[in-house]
C-alpha cells in the first residue's frame, strides 16, 4: 500500500526571527526525499515539526490525507533519527533490537563486524558504531515514514555505501526523508530533492536548480 505524508502551512518563529514560513514537503512510499539547506536554515526544525517534537505557531501535517492535530506520532506512522544519541546507553544491543522488533541476524549480515556486539551494552560501542545501530534501528523498523537527520556525517566512509543501499531497499516499504551536509549522497539516492532557503522549500527539478538556489556549485545535468 502506498502512503503519503505532506506538510505545509508552517509558521515557526523564535522571538523576532522567523525561521520557517512557506513550507511544502511531500514524502511517499517508494521514494527517498532529500532536504538540503545551509546551516541555520531550519532543516532539523522541520524534521522535528514533522515528528511532533517541535510545535510551531501554525502548520498542517497530513498522512494519507488525514490531518494530525496533536504532537504525538505513532511509531508505526513516523520514526525519527535525530542528530543526537537517543538510545539509552545502559541497554544491550540485544535489547535494542528486541525493542525495535528487528532481527539482529539481518543487521549482522549487512554489518558483519557487529556480530560480536550482540550482548554488549550500547555504551561500550564507539560513537560511530552507536550511530550505525541507531540508523539501522530507525531505517529498518516497521513504519510508514522515517526521517533521517545527518545519517552520513557521523559514520565511517566504509559504511556509507551500505547505508545508502539500505535506504534504497527500505524505501520500497516506506517514505524516507533525509537531510545531510554530505549532499552528494543525497543527490545520489533521492528521488525528490527540496532546498530550504529563507524559510521556504523549493522542489528542484535538476542539479542546476540546486546551484541556482545558491546551495552548492554542483554543475548541470
Amino acid at each position: 500500500m502506498t502512503h503519503t505524508l505532506e506538510i505545509d502551512g508552517v509558521l515557526l518563529e523564535f522571538g523576532p526571527k522567523r525561521v520557517l514560513q512557506d513550507i511544502y514537503l511531500k514524502s511517499e512510499t517508494g521514494k527517498a526525499t532529500g532536504l538540503l539547506g545551509r546551516n541555520g536554515t531550519g532543516k532539523s526544525c522541520l524534521m522535528k515539526i514533522i515528528f511532533g517534537e517541535l510545535v510551531p505557531y501554525d502548520m498542517s501535517i497530513r498522512i494519507n490525507g488525514d490531518a494530525i492535530y496533536n504532537s504525538y506520532r505513532n511509531p508505526h506512522d513516523v520514526r525519527y533519527l535525530p542528530q543526537v544519541r537517543f538510545i539509552p546507553k545502559s541497554l544491550t544491543i540485544k535489547r535494542v533490537f528486541e525493542d525495535f522488533e528487528l532481527d539482529f541476524s539481518n543487521f549482522a549480515h549487512e554489518f558483519p563486524d557487529f556480530k560480536k556486539f550482540y550482548k554488549v551494552k550500547f555504551k561500550n560501542l564507539s560513537g560511530g558504531e552507536q550511530r550505525i545501530v541507531e540508523i539501522y534501528s530507525i531505517l529498518a523498523s516497521k513504519t510508514k515514514f522515517c526521517l533521517l537527520d545527518e545519517p552520513f556525517s557521523q559514520v565511517m566512509p566504509m559504511h556509507v555505501e551500505t547505508i545508502k543501499s539500505l535506504i534504497l531497499r527500505e524505501k520500497k516499504n516506506k517514505g524516507i526523508v533525509i537531510t545531510d551536509h554530505l549532499y552528494t549522497h543525497i543527490i545520489d539516492i533521492c528521488d525528490d530533492i527540496y532546498v530550504l532557503k529563507e524559510g521556504k522549500t523549493f522542489l528542484t527539478k535538476s542539479l542546476q536548480d540546486i546551484e541556482t538556489l545558491g546551495y552548492a556549485k554542483i554543475g548541470g545535468f
